[in-house]
């Protein structure tokens, strides 16, 4: 406690910001003449940040309610010598960070949750449950319990006194009830999810990235002068048609979005030379629906470059120092990066927020207050 606010924000600003590990920064300090320990280094950066984990709770809780649609992705973040996941949720206006041991559906759903977490069984659980197909004898024997709100151990004690316990039945019926506690929360049923077609986040409303889609074409390789010639010609019509959704986003009208519809049609379902290719067109036209919801909806983007940029301060951390050893150190990792990344994104100064926060000025407005401005501003 007998170190200045302007040294603590240096500290942290050295480390989360400049990628400074904690063995050269303890050098740093003792060359510039400070008397600190390695442990009180340590302790600056991980422990005693409540009021910082607070505003990062707030960001997503924020986000999720003012926004139109949401990019996400995960990458890998080891913990305590294992493996885990860290799970980006965002957009223009701000990047919030989890990290969790697992990178499965109902992980997502329990982010989603924003910290109000609990499985609700309602009409939107049901209606996810036979979605999902789960047997008809097993809704019917969580129907005749009736609509509860529970907790998570009171959940698993449910199920099991239920005798539901194969594994792929506990799984949907997990998943319903957490979307229908979202729903009971009051989260946007228009809310877009944009991904790269990873399974965990094909739920709600959900659209694809088309660079993502783009990718499973490029990579084909082609044999002959005849394959690569359909390949080229078919990358390019997808590109043109990438550029006409942007535009079509700019200036929406039925005749375009008739055109379009078209235009993806004539691409994804032609016969060309070229089987591989055939094949792979064929794949992504099964997945119209999710790449052409921009033209319901043009208010989102059509890909997810936002999130592939955000997460990748997640890849660079676990090159320099591997992954963390405590609780404390991972919420701080994820806490200390949403903070950045979303005080990027609304022009704020971390070096400034940092000084301002852990002076206790609070002159800088919660970074909460500054998204929904900025969302206002924007519509």
């Amino acid at each position: 406690g007998h170190f200045d606010p302007g040294l603590i924000s240096y500290i942290q600003y050295q480390y989360h910001q400049c990628h400074v590990t904690q063995p050269l920064l303890l050098e740093q300090l003792r060359e510039f003449g400070i008397n600190i320990s390695s442990g009180q280094v340590n302790r600056i950066l991980v422990d005693g940040n409540c009021y910082l984990h607070d505003e990062k709770d707030e960001i997503l809780n924020v986000g999720l309610a003012i926004s139109s649609y949401i990019n996400t992705d995960d990458t890998g973040a080891r913990h305590d010598g294992k493996n885990g996941y860290c799970t980006h949720v965002g957009n223009s206006f701000f990047a919030w960070f989890g990290s969790t041991s697992s990178k499965s559906r109902i992980n997502f759903l329990t982010l989603l949750q924003a910290g109000n977490v609990g499985f609700c069984l309602n009409d939107d659980a049901f209606e996810y449950f036979k979605r999902e197909k789960l047997p008809l004898g097993i809704i019917s024997l969580l129907q005749d319990n009736g609509a509860f709100i529970f907790t998570e151990e009171e959940w698993k004690k449910h199920l099991e006194q239920l005798a539901i316990v194969a594994p792929r039945y506990v799984r949907i019926a997990t998943e319903g009830a957490l979307i229908g506690n979202l729903f009971r929360n009051g989260f946007n049923r228009d809310l877009v999810i944009i991904s790269d077609d990873a399974g965990q986040f094909n739920i709600l409303l959900h659209a694809l990235c088309w660079v993502h889609a783009e990718r499973l074409i490029h990579k084909l390789v082609p044999y002959t002068d005849e394959q690569r010639v359909a390949l080229n010609e078919i990358l390019d019509r997808i590109w043109n048609l990438y550029r006409a959704l942007n535009q079509y986003r700019e200036n929406p009208t039925p005749t375009a979005k008739d055109d379009l519809e078209k235009e993806f049609d004539n691409i994804f379902q032609a016969e060309t030379c070229y089987l591989t290719l055939n094949i792979a067109l064929g794949r992504l036209f099964k997945n119209k629906k999710e790449l052409l919801l921009v033209l319901e909806r043009p208010d989102i983007v059509i890909h997810n470059n936002a999130s592939e940029s955000d997460i990748r301060e997640y890849v660079k951390r676990r090159k320099i120092s591997g992954g963390t050893r405590s609780d404390n150190g991972k919420k701080s990792r994820d806490t200390f990066t949403s903070l950045k990344k979303t005080a990027r994104k609304l022009k704020v100064s971390f070096w400034k927020f940092l000084n301002d926060r852990n002076s206790g000025q609070n002159m800088i407005p919660r970074l909460g207050d500054l998204m929904r401005e900025m969302a206002l501003n924007t519509c």
